[in-house]
C-alpha cells in the first residue's frame, strides 16, 4: 500500500473509532427561564476534532448570544494579573521548605521536563511549577496540543464574533484557584510527588479522558473524588470544587434566567451527584442530554 493510500486509510478508519455517543452535551431550560441554555463538558486533553462527533453542538452555539467559562482567557489585563500571582513574594524562599538533596531533585527535575533550572524558577510559586510540569508531561505522552484543544475553541469563536464572554470567577478566586487553594507547604510536597511519581499523572489523565470520550461524566467525578487518587488534583480539591459548585448555581441564575447562554466548563466539574449538573437540577432547572433527535426552533 503507497503511503499516501495508508494515510487515507487511516483517516478513514479514524471517523469510525471516533466514539459518537458520548454525552457531553446539556440542554438547561425550566425555573423561569426565557429560552435554553446550554452546557458542554470539556477535557482539555481532547483535539477541537471531537466536537464535530457531538450531535448538534454548532447548532446550540449558534443559538446563543454568550459564552459562559470558568475564567475568560480573552481578558489580557486578567492574564497578565495571573502571571504576576504566579511570583513568591520577596520574603519567601524556596530553600526554607526542602532540604538540601530534596532542592536538588527537584531543580534537576525541573531542567528534564522544563529546560530550566531553580537558578530561573525560584520565584514562582511550587503551584505554577507543579502546573508546568503536568501541562509537559501531557505533551510528552498524551500528545496534548494547546492550539488544537476544544477547551477554548467556543470562546474563541465567541470573541471573533464579538460575543460577551464571562468568566465564572473573577480574578480573585482564580488567582486562590490556581495558587493559592493549598497551603504552601502543600504545594512544596505537591511539586517534588509529581516530579517523582509522574506516571501517576499520566495514568489519571489517561483515565479521565477514556472516560470523557464515553461519556462517562459521573465516573470522571468519582475518579477524582476516590480515596485512590493520589494525584496533584486529590480529594481536597474535589471538595473545592463542589463547594464552588454552589456558588456557581447562583451566579449562573440570571444568565440562565435570560437564556441562550453558552456554557463551557472542565468536565471533571459537572458530573456525579456534587457535580453542576445535579446542583442545577436540584435548584430546580431541568438538564437533559443533548440527542440526535433533537431539533432548533427558529
Amino acid at each position: 500500500m503507497s503511503t499516501i493510500r495508508y494515510i487515507v486509510t487511516l483517516g478513514l478508519l479514524s471517523l469510525f473509532l471516533v466514539p459518537t455517543k458520548a454525552q457531553v452535551l446539556y440542554e438547561v431550560s425550566g425555573n423561569g427561564a426565557k429560552s435554553k441554555s446550554y452546557i458542554l463538558a470539556t477535557n482539555r486533553l481532547v483535539d477541537m476534532q471531537f466536537l464535530d462527533t457531538i450531535p448538534n453542538v454548532f447548532k446550540c452555539f449558534a443559538k446563543c448570544d454568550k459564552v459562559i467559562t470558568e475564567f475568560a482567557m480573552q481578558d489580557y489585563e486578567a492574564l497578565a494579573a495571573l502571571r504576576q500571582a504566579a511570583i513568591l513574594p520577596d520574603s519567601v524562599k524556596l530553600t526554607n521548605f526542602y532540604s538540601e538533596s530534596d532542592y536538588n531533585f527537584i531543580d534537576n527535575s525541573l531542567r528534564v521536563y522544563l529546560e530550566m533550572g531553580l537558578d530561573k524558577l525560584c520565584r514562582m510559586k511550587p503551584a505554577y511549577l507543579t502546573e508546568m510540569v503536568r501541562t509537559e508531561l501531557m505533551k510528552q505522552w498524551l500528545q496534548y496540543d494547546e492550539q488544537r484543544s476544544m477547551e477554548s475553541f467556543f470562546e474563541s469563536v465567541a470573541a471573533e464574533r464579538d460575543l460577551p464572554v464571562i468568566g465564572l470567577d473573577n480574578i480573585g478566586e482564580t488567582m486562590y484557584m490556581l495558587f493559592d487553594r493549598e497551603p504552601f507547604h502543600w504545594q512544596c510536597a505537591e511539586l517534588k510527588k509529581v516530579l517523582e511519581y509522574p506516571e501517576n499523572e499520566v495514568k489519571q489523565e489517561r483515565t479521565l479522558k477514556a472516560m470523557y470520550l464515553n461519556g462517562r461524566l459521573s465516573d470522571m467525578a468519582y475518579q477524582v473524588e476516590g480515596p485512590n487518587n493520589t494525584t496533584s488534583i486529590s480529594f481536597s480539591d474535589y471538595k473545592i470544587y463542589c463547594a464552588r459548585n454552589k456558588e456557581w448555581t447562583k451566579r449562573l441564575k440570571p444568565y440562565l434566567t435570560e437564556g441562550k447562554a453558552f456554557i463551557t466548563l472542565n468536565a471533571i466539574y459537572l458530573g456525579g451527584d456534587k457535580g453542576l449538573l445535579e446542583q442545577l437540577r436540584a435548584a430546580g432547572y431541568r438538564v437533559r442530554p443533548v440527542n440526535r433527535k433533537f431539533k432548533i426552533k427558529n
